[in-house]
């Protein structure tokens, strides 16, 4: 945790400012203690614009709704999501920034564009069947529809009325997005997949989840 707030704060958001804020979602690792290190003391003020502000769950809810609670607190104009694992690395914001503007409010960082080391067989190959699936539906043309970075004007996202808790949250997003009409972007992306010995959660029955996801947004009114 400590080591991806020490490179969220040293990344460069080009002329964007940062708001930081980082859902602790009922981890039992001590880490809101390691995390309140580097948000400001109460009452105080930083002096290189990183606010930080950090919100606990009391219980594990999931992905989506640690993303749904972040949305409830940012004031922002941009919203980009940022997973503490590692795998994406905030090297990546240039890219995405550098996309960002009117004709492209939404920003997907594609694992895909550029052949790089892939994510686990099944993984990789349900992330595939996804693509394939909501391509099929949206007549879209994503390469990386569950990617964890996304960049988002800020309204788009909060408009959405997101409702899942767990890693369909990916695939709700994307598929409310284009359900609208929304233009989404992809811009490749380094990316550094992990094992499941370091931690490693998404399961192959979550791409199950993620697929009825899909459905379920597509016949909803």
């Amino acid at each position: 945790m400590e080591e991806i707030l020490r490179r969220v704060k040293g990344a460069n958001t080009l002329s964007y400012e940062k708001e930081v804020i980082v859902v602790d979602d009922g981890s039992t690792d001590n880490s809101k203690v390691k995390i309140s290190a580097f948000a400001p003391a109460a009452g105080g003020t930083t002096t290189d614009k990183q606010n930080i502000k950090i919100i606990s769950h009391e219980k594990n809810q999931g992905k989506g709704a640690a993303i749904r609670t972040g949305l409830g607190q940012a004031t922002g104009d941009l919203v980009l999501i940022q997973d503490a694992d590692l795998e994406y690395g905030p090297e990546n914001y240039q890219t995405l920034l550098s996309a960002f503007g009117a004709d492209n409010p939404v920003i997907y960082g594609s694992r895909n564009i550029i052949p790089r080391e892939k994510n686990y067989f099944y993984c990789f190959l349900g992330s595939k069947l996804l693509d394939l699936f909501i391509n099929l539906l949206f007549n879209s043309k994503l390469t990386d529809a569950y990617t964890g970075y996304k960049l988002f004007k800020a309204d788009i996202i909060k408009n959405l009325n997101l409702q899942s808790n767990g890693f369909e949250i990916e695939a709700e997003i994307t598929a409310k997005l284009l359900k609208q009409g929304i233009k989404i972007k992809e811009v490749p992306i380094t990316y550094s997949p992990r094992k499941y010995s370091e931690g490693k959660k998404i399961r192959f029955k979550d791409w199950f989840v993620g697929l009825w996801t899909i459905v379920k947004n597509k016949l909803r009114r």
